[in-house]
C-alpha cells in the first residue's frame, strides 16, 4: 500500500541530500546543496534507486557512501533521505516555563558559555563568570546581643557573642558575612572617635569608624550605623571563626548598642552564609 499522508520530506527532522550521479562504480561523495555531508549513521539514510528503495546495503564512512555492489551508471538516484534522531518542533517564543525545566538542569558551565545584552551589546558570560546558580549551604547567626559592649582600650578588642564559626562544605564555597551594628565614641570636649572590623580568624576583611564633633562641651555621644555585606573566599573545609571587634581612637569610651539601647530599638546582626559553587 502506498503512504498517504505528509510527504516525508516535509517531516522537520529528514534532510533532503542531493541525488548521486552513478558511473558503474561502488562508492559516491554524498551532499547536500553542494557541500559534503556526513550522515549520523548508514542506518540514518534512505536512498531511492531507479525505483528501489534501498536500505541496510551499504556503509558509510565521513561523506563517502558505498554500496554492497556497484552501481550501473544506467541507474537513476531518484532520491536521498537522512533521518534525524526524533521530530524536531520549533517551539513557540515564550512557551518555555519554569515547571518545563529539569532539577540542575541550568549548570553554571551552560551559563558560563552564555552572554547577555546590556544596552543592545552582547556580554559574554565565559570564564571564571558565575551567574545565578549559587545555592545557600548553610546560614549561621551569633547569639543575641542583650547588653551594651563597653571598651576605652586603643587596641581592637572581640565584641562578647558577636561571632560565629562555620564549615565550609567545600574550598570552592564562599561564605556571605551580613552585618549591622550601631557604635558610638563618647566622653571628648571636641571630636571622639571609634572604631569597627569584621575578621575571619585573625584576618580583617573590612573596618569601619564612627566619629563626632561637639561644640557644647558636654560630652559627645552620637551614633553611627554601620551595614555590611561581605562574599568571603576561605578557601578551605576547616572550620572558620567570624567577628566583630571595636576600639576607642579618641575619646574615653566606645561602644556598641544592644537593641534596647539604641534610638531605632534595632539589635545587632551578626549572620553567616555558605554560597555553593
Amino acid at each position: 500500500m502506498s503512504y498517504i499522508g505528509r510527504g516525508t520530506e516535509s517531516i522537520s527532522n529528514v534532510e533532503v541530500l542531493d541525488n548521486l550521479t552513478f558511473n558503474g562504480s561502488a562508492s559516491y561523495t554524498l551532499q547536500k546543496s553542494s557541500v559534503n555531508f556526513v550522515p549520523s549513521s548508514a542506518n540514518n539514510l534512505l536512498i531511492s534507486i531507479s525505483g528501489v528503495v534501498q536500505q541496510g546495503n551499504f556503509s558509510v564512512s565521513g561523506s563517502t557512501i558505498t554500496f554492497d555492489t556497484t552501481v550501473s551508471a544506467s541507474d537513476t538516484c531518484d532520491w536521498i533521505l537522512h533521518y534525524g534522531t526524533g521530530l524536531i518542533t520549533t517551539v513557540a517564543d515564550g512557551t518555555i516555563t519554569e515547571a518545563k525545566l529539569g532539577n540542575g538542569a541550568v549548570t553554571n558551565a551552560k551559563l558560563q558559555n552564555s552572554s547577555i545584552t546590556l544596552n543592545g551589546s552582547a556580554v559574554s558570560l565565559g570564564g571564571s563568570a558565575t551567574i545565578g546558580g549559587g545555592k545557600i549551604g548553610q546560614v549561621l547567626t551569633a547569639q543575641p546581643v542583650t547588653s551594651d559592649f563597653n571598651t576605652s582600650s586603643s587596641s581592637y578588642v572581640d565584641v562578647t557573642n558577636l561571632n560565629a564559626s562555620i564549615t565550609p562544605t567545600a574550598t570552592s564555597s564562599k561564605i556571605l558575612v551580613l552585618f549591622y551594628g550601631m557604635l558610638y565614641a563618647s566622653g571628648g570636649s571636641q571630636g571622639v572617635t571609634s572604631r569597627g572590623r569584621i575578621l575571619r580568624g585573625s584576618t580583617a576583611l573590612n573596618s569601619w569608624q564612627a566619629s563626632t564633633y561637639d561644640q557644647g562641651n558636654s560630652g559627645v555621644q552620637s551614633t553611627n550605623s554601620a551595614t555590611f555585606t561581605i562574599l568571603d573566599s576561605p578557601s578551605t573545609t576547616s572550620q572558620v571563626t567570624y567577628k566583630i571587634q571595636i576600639k576607642l581612637a579618641e575619646g574615653s569610651n566606645a561602644t556598641l548598642k544592644a537593641g534596647a539601647n539604641n534610638s531605632d530599638n534595632s539589635t545587632p546582626t551578626f549572620v553567616l552564609m555558605e554560597v555553593l559553587a
